[in-house]
């Protein structure tokens, strides 16, 4: 799989560009600012529908536009698909495959499948639950991009009960009337919260377990003499949800428990108006030997560990027969030279591989190949990022 050519009007820093690519490596180089992780980001946008930045989409829209645009051509194995998606500051998100609109944005997943290392990997080992969590969320909408509607939903009954809940306590005070329909009313979300608790759960932990093997595999090769490393889940639903397998067979036996945990804490949930249970709570556990990596990792183990999630999503991609766009934003100059060097081996048969880097020197001479100069000009309308570069097409004029 190779993304044949990449067009951005009004997204972020980009008014407009269009970059033509090939199946090899293509090294953008730029001072920072000047717009190289963005051209990234739209990709994985395109493959996942969410930034690796930022939470939500309003930032992509660049200052003063409506809506940004992304098109891209993907080809796989001979077949070519070309999206186009419509990003809006305001209202909901538009897309097209191959100039015919869908009917959700969510219908583009599948068409390409990407792997992105960035300096922000660092905060999947120390940060907070969430980086965790959209780490699995993200590889799981890959492999199964039917996965991305039960998120969906699940994230529309979370607001609406969660809505509830922050009324619920006074509502309860008021009369006997009041708390009586309070309660019918949490029936009702409980049981959908807890059904597509369960769906987006069972996909969570099917992945999980068909990464951990993986990680251990990539951690050990980046770092011999370490300790085992490995990857667990964590649901707020306790240790018994923890040990089912995960899959499609098992959402009803997760459902149960969902529902019998919702049940035990809903006085509390009532009391906080916080809703305590679900997989918007839950966590992956990650642990170098007998500890976790959070908090007992040093900075060198803890890269590492984010590098062996990277490289564990590419082979589960791998394994599942799609080669991934491997995607290499600015973390050659976080890595120290053995780090660098074990990167740069695993990555070198990629089919494609989009690298940028601040400064050329810091990428390692095997992973050679095009470069393209990203630099901002003066125009008109002020500053602006523009191509200023591509040594292809100089060699191609001489």
């Amino acid at each position: 799989m190779f993304v044949r050519d990449l067009a951005l009007t009004d997204y972020r820093s980009w008014d407009t560009v269009h970059l033509e690519l090939r199946p090899e490596p293509t090294i953008l180089v730029g001072r920072n600012g000047f717009g190289k992780t963005n051209l990234l980001e739209s990709l994985f946008y395109v493959a996942t529908l969410r930034s690796h930045r930022v939470s939500s989409d309003a930032p992509l829209v660049r200052t003063g536009a409506a809506a940004a645009r992304i098109r891209t051509t993907v080809e796989n194995d001979g077949r070519e698909l070309t999206v186009e998606l419509t990003i809006r500051e305001k209202g909901a998100n538009k897309a097209t495959l191959n100039t015919a609109p869908v009917r959700r944005t969510r219908d583009v997943l599948g068409v390409l499948r990407t792997v992105l290392f960035a300096p922000e990997d660092l905060a999947l080992v120390r940060g907070e639950p969430g980086e965790r969590r959209r780490f699995v969320d993200e590889i799981t909408v890959q492999l199964r991009p039917i996965a991305a509607a039960a998120r969906t939903d699940y994230e529309r009954v979370l607001r609406q009960r969660s809505a509830l809940l922050k009324t619920a306590g006074s509502a309860m005070r008021r009369s006997s009337a009041e708390a009586d329909s309070v309660m019918s009313t949490l029936d009702v979300w409980d049981e959908q919260l807890a059904q597509f608790g369960a769906e987006v759960t069972a996909d969570r932990l099917a992945v999980v377990r068909a990464l951990n093997p993986l990680v251990e595999q990539a951690y050990a090769s980046i770092a011999p003499h370490s300790r085992r490393a490995g990857i667990a889940y964590r649901s707020a639903a306790g240790p018994e949800l923890d040990e089912i397998a995960g899959g499609a067979e098992t959402v009803a036996d997760i459902r149960e428990i969902l529902g019998d945990r919702l049940r035990e804490v809903r006085s509390r949930e009532i009391d906080r108006g916080v809703c305590l249970i679900g997989p918007h709570r839950d966590d992956l556990y990650l642990h170098l030997g007998e500890e976790p990596a959070k908090g007992f990792a040093s900075h060198g183990e803890s890269w590492s560990m984010a590098l062996a999630l990277r490289l564990a999503c590419v082979e589960i991609l791998r394994a599942d027969g799609v080669e991934p766009v491997i995607m290499l934003d600015d973390v050659f100059a976080e890595l120290d030279v053995a780090r660098r060097e074990k990167l740069a081996e695993f990555t070198a048969d990629a089919e494609q591989l989009l690298i940028t880097a601040a400064v050329g020197a810091d990428i390692p001479q095997v992973l050679s190949g095009r470069r393209i100069s990203v630099g901002v000009v003066e125009d008109d309308a002020g500053r602006r990022s523009a191509i200023i570069g591509d040594e292809r097409a100089s060699e191609e004029a001489g």
